[in-house]
């Protein structure tokens, strides 16, 4: 049988902060926990240590998160409803602002790249072990939601004249373009490739999703 991940496995947290002071608490665990990843490696990662570098009490930690995996579990969620947010927020301003379907295509792109590839090396660091640990179910959930919302901001671009000539996304082109954004930039952090966050990187990537915005059958 196969072993789940540790994202998959890890118990939920204790409690949901609901006041300020204990969301101040949570993302000083969050931060301590990715400093240790970066600094340190993912070996030395344990609660002891985390509590240790945010400064407080195991008890402090344990009032809220199980064990270590639940604190990665946690934050990598966190982390995915953040890049979730960050696209919304930019298709909504591209559809809103009526700009070329190419550009917006670009910074779709380079969001994507920046946030599940990492723009420095420690923090490609926690990136990649969050690969690792990522449970499919939760990726797979998250690219579907993410084609839904790509490709109805690319038909509302495309039916106000912003693209002549290009064809209005289908879910399977959607299918097709986000699973080899992603799958390029999966390979590419777990294999801690230096064309990772190059101009070139980019530029393939969006060369690939023109391609198919503007292939003829």
């Amino acid at each position: 049988m196969k072993k789940p991940s540790a994202a998959q496995a890890a118990p939920r947290m204790r409690k949901q902060p609901t006041q300020a002071r204990a969301q101040r608490t949570i993302e000083t665990i969050f931060d301590a926990t990715a400093q240790i990843v970066e600094s340190e490696g993912e070996g030395a990662l344990t609660t002891n240590r985390i509590a240790q570098k945010a400064g407080f009490s195991i008890g402090t930690l344990y009032q809220y998160f199980p064990s270590k995996e639940a604190v990665l579990a946690a934050m990598i969620h966190r982390q995915r409803d953040k890049v979730q947010q960050d696209l919304q927020a930019m298709l909504d301003r591209a559809v809103a602002e009526r700009r070329d379907v190419r550009a917006t295509v670009r910074e779709l792109v380079r969001l994507l790249v920046q946030a599940f590839g990492g723009t420095t090396r420690p923090r490609r660091a926690f990136i990649r072990m969050a690969w690792r640990l990522d449970h499919h179910d939760n990726i797979t959930q998250a690219l579907r939601e993410g084609a839904d919302r790509n490709a109805l901001a690319l038909a509302q671009l495309i039916d106000s004249g912003q693209a002549p000539g290009v064809r209005p996304p289908t879910p399977a082109m959607m299918y097709v373009a986000t699973r080899a954004v992603m799958g390029a930039i999966r390979s590419a952090s777990l294999e801690d490739s230096p064309l990772l966050g190059t101009p070139a990187f980019e530029d393939e990537l969006v060369r690939m999703v023109w391609g198919l915005l503007r292939a003829e059958i």
